[in-house]
């Protein structure tokens, strides 16, 4: 016996409706064709082309069948998009950095080669981001399948609760933050060159060849921080100019203690063997030039993107 058109159509929506719920979508399915074909048939469109039309017009079986499930065709639904992409946003932003850093910094003091450190950082990077949008996207899945929170249209929200515009990173706050913080700095590498941190020994933690020329450049440079962080103060805003200015300025610290560290020239060869109790310091000293220099790297990179991120917004 050949099955008809609306025989196939009815399977094809069945098979993917729960077993307890088959027999009473496939009676009410064919009881809504049946009555749509008659009412065809009544208007004088004749029956096969009317079976033809009533089923083309009820679309895709599958896209039905969700229909009766109450299944939704997607893997993250307006309802919690908005929160999942933010969270992911976030996560990335935050993690990546972060485990970028330690990937590399760990590669760094086992001795691996510049290749190796690269290559490192770069797959460990890819997996943990593949493995973030992988595990955030399947706790959203299941709460997208099994959370009871309304549609994100029905949500309510008032003008009260719009958001506060942002600061700006221009006001009166900043700028002494930072001038307090150059300050400080100064002091700090003035008095460990000339007294030194260590009680009974007079020995510093940066090398003194770095007095005076050297140190006397990077206090010219703090002192255009100073004077740029007053500039944006006064102007109230950062602008992309600045940023720029900014970049410069980081950079002309950042990249010449990186080299003086390569060099072995910016910390004190001998404030290790001072101050421990055995060995000659070799081993601490390389492990804190790397520590160092993977944070001036991250403090220069932070800096000058929160700049241009301020100037853009």
């Amino acid at each position: 016996m050949n099955a008809t058109l609306t025989d196939r159509y009815i399977l094809a929506v069945t098979r993917s409706v729960a077993e307890k719920q088959r027999d009473d979508v496939a009676a009410e399915l064919r009881a809504s064709i049946a009555d749509q074909i008659d009412a065809r048939v009544e208007s004088g469109e004749p029956s096969p082309e009317a079976e033809r039309q009533v089923l083309l017009d009820l679309g895709a079986p599958d896209v039905l069948a969700a229909g009766y499930m109450d299944r939704p065709l997607h893997l993250i639904g307006p309802r919690y998009y908005l929160d999942w992409l933010r969270l992911l946003k976030l996560l990335l932003a935050v993690v990546l950095p972060c485990a970028a850093f330690g990937i590399a910094l760990g590669q760094v003091l086992s001795g691996a080669g510049f290749g190796t450190v690269v290559g490192s950082t770069i797959a460990g990077v890819l997996n943990v981001g593949v493995h973030l949008a992988f595990w955030v996207t399947l706790i959203f899945v299941i709460l997208e399948r099994t959370g009871s929170r309304p549609p994100r249209e029905e949500d309510g929200w008032t003008l009260e609760g719009l958001p506060q515009p942002r600061e700006t990173g221009a006001t009166f706050g900043d700028m002494l933050g930072t001038l307090v913080f150059l300050a400080l700095g100064a002091g700090a590498i003035l008095w460990d060159l000339n007294l030194g941190f260590v009680p009974g020994e007079d020995v510093s933690f940066l090398d003194p060849g770095l007095w005076p020329a050297l140190v006397t450049g990077l206090f010219v440079v703090m002192a255009l921080e100073g004077a740029l962080a007053v500039v944006v103060h006064v102007t109230g805003r950062w602008t992309f100019p600045v940023a720029v200015v900014n970049a410069v300025l980081g950079l002309a610290v950042a990249v010449p203690a990186l080299w003086l560290l390569f060099q072995d020239r910016l910390l004190n060869p001998d404030f290790f063997p001072t101050v421990l109790t055995s060995g000659d310091g070799t081993d601490v000293h390389r492990i804190l030039a790397v520590i160092a220099g993977f944070g001036i790297v991250a403090v220069t990179l932070w800096d000058i993107l929160d700049a241009f991120r301020k100037a853009r917004r």
